[in-house]
């Protein structure tokens, strides 16, 4: 088991160097000189100089890779000689030194994501703490929409198959999971928002902490959540739905159900004592991976109904060319991901033998 788990974590190790590999040079080979975005429009040639210096943008790519993968790695390497010792000294790397061999000095520390282009030198790490939790809350959000409408409409579905009810159900399974979710949001958020705004009282935009108009602080807004988490869950509802549905009925096929049948329980007893725990595998399954998925797939949503969350703020960063930010909440996502499905694989290792071959 131990030799599983193992060979589990240096995958996602191997999985996340390669993201990180590829979003580096992807976004500094292609966008141009990140001095420049830094500074704006008003820069002089020896404002560039001392930014490059300062940040090992005159350096060679390799180098500068490098440089890169050392302010993310929790344990990192310091030249008492060379500028990036300059990230200890002036207390951008909050870190513990372990040992000085020469002029190299190694600290643990957590990731450094830089700072920003745009956000006058604020740290990725404090842009992604503060809109992180709000994705967060968003994804579960849809997720327990998710589980809880979807598990109830299947297995109606599953108990009436074949019947008008499940033809309907299946349309609407089938429409949730073809409908791209900016098309979902715009819909939403007009319809629920705009035209039935008298009656719902739900607003087309907003997020979860709005500004008092008194000037007494921010405060909860919970009814912004209900539509974009509605619209985020769509997706994996329908799934959930279909799963439900398939996988009741192959239990309900069962020869043990038969013979509950037989002892003259009633339906709501068979399901509910026998059938629903063993029908929720698939479902299970099929949501821890939506749940990482949904943290990439919140961008849209938290646009289109202005959800202060990481999605809406990769979106601004594009706008802006704010690379660090994009490259740190890519990576940040990409991390979450990865660290779900290794979870999920290690549960599945240790609930059936088998699988760890």
């Amino acid at each position: 088991m131990i030799r599983y788990i193992l060979q589990k974590i240096g995958y996602a190790l191997l999985t996340l160097f390669g993201v990180v590999t590829v979003i580096f040079f992807l976004f500094t080979i292609l966008p141009g000189d990140p001095a420049r975005m830094m500074l704006g429009q008003n820069e002089s040639p020896e404002q560039i100089e001392i930014v490059k210096k300062k940040y090992g943008f005159d350096k060679p790519l390799h180098t500068q890779y490098l440089y890169y993968l050392n302010d993310l790695s929790p344990l990192s390497f310091h030249s008492n000689m060379e500028t990036d010792y300059t990230f200890l000294s002036e207390g951008k790397y909050s870190a513990t030194t372990l040992f000085t061999i020469g002029n190299t000095t190694v600290v643990i520390k957590a990731p450094y994501f830089r700072e920003s282009f745009q956000k006058s030198g604020k740290e990725v790490t404090a842009v992604i703490g503060e809109t992180l939790p709000n994705t967060a809350i968003l994804a579960v959000s849809a997720i327990i929409i998710a589980l809880i409408i979807g598990i109830f409409f299947g297995i109606i579905s599953a108990l009436v198959k074949d019947s008008w009810m499940d033809k309907a159900i299946q349309i609407f399974s089938t429409l949730g999971m073809s409908v791209p979710s900016f098309f979902s949001a715009i819909l939403f958020a007009w319809f629920f928002g705009y035209v039935l705004h008298q009656y719902t009282h739900l607003n087309m935009t907003g997020s979860l902490y709005e500004v008092d108009d008194f000037g007494e602080g921010k405060y909860i807004q919970w009814k912004n959540l209900i539509l974009p988490a509605i619209v985020l869950g769509i997706r994996p509802l329908a799934v959930v739905i279909q799963l439900m549905r398939n996988s009741l009925l192959e239990v309900l096929n069962q020869d043990y159900i038969r013979t509950a049948k037989a002892k003259g329980l009633s339906t709501y007893q068979i399901i509910r004592r026998h059938a629903l725990k063993n029908s929720l595998n698939p479902v299970v399954t099929a949501i821890s991976g939506w749940f990482a998925s949904m943290l990439a797939g919140a961008v849209f949503v938290e646009y289109i109904f202005g959800w202060n969350g990481l999605g809406k703020e990769i979106v601004d960063a594009l706008n802006t060319l704010d690379l660090p930010i994009i490259m740190g909440a890519v990576i940040v996502i990409a991390t979450m991901f990865i660290l779900i499905n290794i979870l999920v694989d290690i549960i599945y290792g240790i609930l059936d033998p088998k699988i760890r071959g």
